[in-house]
């Protein structure tokens, strides 16, 4: 079983902010979907400072379209946004789908991919999401770790745009992939986890390390093959949650 030492507790995590969003056009032509700005700054800033927070230092956001504008933002200004923590050290690494592949590689095919700039334990998100209420508590990685499962998500209220919901919740805290006739209650995956590499790897996944060949993939069918076996856990977040994949959102966030 992996480990995190007790002294350091937080692990890194992993930003997904590939994607083109293509419903979030013409607000996506010129700028990418995780630099919109919600309430006053980018989507993907709310995450960063939640991160900086507590107390996680290292950072990888992958990217794709648009992507050197997000690398440019984050490394060239981040350190200088009022809203940061100064006193606390936040390193920002990029795995550059886009330049190094034509464009991006999905969810599993851009994890596999930026694995080499991660530990065996992280936190993932998406740069999309607007969940201002999370903790990215270290205890939860704490209990992670001492269990044997490969990915515990965060499970949301459906929005109205996935009434039927992903995933089920047993009493135990495991996460189900329910049969499409099975009439318990399913929850929207939030989009934020904490993976073990260990997901990454045969018998769930078939990319060879670090994704050389950059082959896309998607996260879902690897996370339903491990809640089969019984590996993977789940919480309920009840706090503030949206996926901000139309203008329409978007615009409703900010009034």
């Amino acid at each position: 079983m992996n480990a995190v030492a007790p002294a350091c507790a937080q692990v890194p995590a992993l930003l997904l902010a590939a994607g083109r969003g293509e419903r979030m056009r013409p607000l996506t032509d010129t700028t990418p979907k995780p630099l919109l700005r919600v309430q006053g700054q980018p989507l993907l800033q709310w995450h960063l400072q939640a991160l900086q927070a507590a107390g996680v230092d290292q950072v990888v956001i992958n990217t794709a379209w648009l992507g050197e504008q997000i690398s440019g933002h984050f490394s060239g200004v981040f350190g200088l946004q009022p809203l940061l923590n100064k006193r606390k050290q936040l390193s920002i690494s990029y795995s550059h789908e886009g330049l190094d592949f034509g464009g991006a590689l999905e969810t599993a095919g851009g994890i596999a991919r930026a694995l080499p700039g991660l530990g065996p334990v992280f936190w993932l998100a998406a740069g999309d999401v607007f969940a201002p209420d999370f903790v990215f508590d270290s205890d939860a990685v704490r209990a992670f770790v001492a269990s044997d499962h490969l990915a515990h998500l965060w499970l949301v209220p459906n929005p109205a745009h996935n009434l039927q919901g992903d995933f089920g919740l047993s009493a135990s805290g495991l996460a189900l992939n329910l049969p499409a006739d099975d009439p318990a209650p399913r929850y929207t995956y939030s989009t934020i986890a904490l993976l073990r590499a260990g997901l990454f790897a045969p018998p769930w996944c078939d990319i060879p390390a670090g994704n050389p060949d950059g082959i896309q993939a998607a996260l879902a069918p690897l996370l339903r093959r491990a809640m089969d076996a019984g590996r993977v856990s789940a919480s309920r977040y009840t706090g503030r949650w949206t996926d901000v994949g139309t203008p329409e959102r978007l615009a409703e966030l900010n009034r």
